[in-house]
């Protein structure tokens, strides 16, 4: 029998000053049973680093032709392609031919720092901003997990101020590549 997914909800309060975009979100996420609650948690920030109203979560671990997050036009053209951890320079090349934008979020720093090394040269002709979120805060911010969370969130300059639970971090953000 197959294990199913652990659905987690969030009131997510974003104040991102960097796009000047004030607003309360809800949130419902499956977490995938192969998937740990770090990457998860990185789902969510990507998620509210790139909001808009038709930015959604997909069907992710579960369907390899989709990313982990993607925007969709009214017609079903992939405005925004969001993958999360790190993916072949293969499926990044796949997702910039399909979609206007690409953003790719890494989280480990030991294990992406070795992945952006290997891939950089071949991911510097591909259409593609590479984000890099600072791994310790996120793995702090587990503690205050919950199935229903209240997530505040301020974004400023390179720095996410996360307060979930009793926990607060201050998660540094790394361009290592601009699309």
């Amino acid at each position: 029998m197959a294990l199913k997914p652990t659905i987690f909800k969030f009131r997510v309060n974003i104040a991102d000053t960097n796009r000047n975009r004030f607003e309360d979100i809800n949130l419902t996420i499956a977490k995938h049973p192969s998937e740990n609650e770090v990457r998860m948690l990185v789902r969510i920030l990507a998620f509210c680093l790139n909001a808009t109203p038709n930015l959604t979560f997909t069907k992710g671990l579960s369907d390899q032709e989709e990313p982990d997050i993607w925007e969709l036009s009214d017609i079903g053209d992939i405005l925004t392609w969001i993958e999360v951890g790190e993916p072949s320079t293969d499926r990044v090349k796949k997702a910039a031919r399909k979609s206007k934008q690409t953003h790719i979020y890494t989280f480990n720093e030991n294990k992406s720092n070795v992945w952006f090394a290997k891939n950089q040269s071949a991911l510097r002709d591909i259409k593609t901003s590479v984000t890099q979120f600072d791994f310790a805060p996120i793995t702090e911010l587990v503690a205050g997990l919950q199935r229903t969370n209240d997530l505040s969130l301020m974004i400023s300059g390179d720095s996410m101020f996360a307060t979930l639970g009793d926990i607060n971090s201050e998660i540094k953000v790394t361009e290592l590549q601009v699309q």
